[in-house]
């Protein structure tokens, strides 16, 4: 089971529809898929169409680490997706979680009790948080988005890599480990200046450093992703081909190319759910 967080220290970067879009079209490609909605504004929560709820959520999930399936995962209407929702509506979690000795370990420790799964996605709160925390130490990989904007790239060197470095000191007593950073940039436009912005933090993170990668592939600036949430559609389903006259690709493949650089052992799948569907576009000219 591969276990994926989507962190940001800044709200507004676009975490949920990542999350939502990732998930989903994994899902179409064969994986089991499971969503835990950690924000305190609980949007994945209602991202897809509910086909069963459970009774319980996050709150049960962690607070009283019930992690019966029947009673804290509800299935979407998406074959292979799963969430557990968001429902701390008193936000009692963080007090809870900084006053019990495992509380930034809790996480990690009750995913091991979930079984059935090929990959759980964690959204996040845009802020720092131990629920934050939590969630990245439970991971084996974390995805950053950002968006091409200046205070939007200081914010996640200030706010996000400041946040993998006390963590890396916290681990150094613990089994746990900070897992490798992907850091996407979201809603990239047309414009010399946002290039620029992806340019730059691909060099201040070159080869790795820090443990964090920046992303070649994109996610662009566009309509098709609020309006398939619209629609509780996943992006690679709502537009699997380019419109005709548009410079940038079809949000399907622009899904499709941020998963294969994701994780390469994803692309014979996604490779396969392409040509059963007669989609046009595929991984191997959007990754290489």
């Amino acid at each position: 089971m591969r276990i994926m967080s989507v962190i940001s220290t800044k709200g507004g970067v676009g975490k949920t529809t990542v999350t939502a879009n990732l998930g989903g079209l994994l899902a179409d490609a064969g994986l089991r898929v499971l969503f835990i909605d950690l924000d305190s504004q609980p949007t994945l929560s209602s991202y897809y169409p509910l086909r069963t709820e459970a009774s319980g959520g996050t709150y049960e999930l962690i607070a009283l680490s019930d992690t019966a399936p029947d009673r804290v995962i509800s299935q979407t209407a998406h074959p292979n997706l799963d969430v557990v929702i968001s429902n701390d509506h008193a936000g009692q979690l963080p007090q809870l979680l900084l006053n019990a000795p495992d509380g930034r370990f809790r996480l990690a420790q009750l995913l091991s009790s979930l079984s059935g799964y090929d990959l759980v996605l964690i959204d996040t709160q845009g802020a720092r948080s131990i629920t934050l925390e939590m969630a990245v130490l439970a991971s084996d990989h974390a995805l950053s988005p950002i968006t091409p904007e200046l205070l939007s790239a200081r914010e996640f060197v200030r706010g996000t890599v400041g946040l993998l470095r006390d963590l890396e000191a916290l681990s150094q007593f613990t089994h746990l480990s900070v897992p490798p950073v992907s850091v996407l940039v979201n809603r990239l436009d047309e414009t010399a200046d946002a290039r620029g912005i992806h340019q730059t933090l691909a060099e201040m993170f070159a080869a790795g450093e820090q443990g964090v990668t920046v992303m070649q592939n994109t996610i662009r600036a566009g309509v098709a992703f609020r309006q398939a949430a619209s629609a509780g559609l996943p992006a690679h389903q709502f537009e699997p081909r380019k419109p005709a006259g548009r410079k940038s690709p079809a949000a399907a493949d622009q899904v499709k190319a941020m998963a294969c650089e994701l994780n390469p052992d994803w692309q014979p799948l996604i490779d396969t759910m392409v040509s059963t569907t007669a989609m046009q576009g595929g991984c191997h000219d959007e990754c290489h």
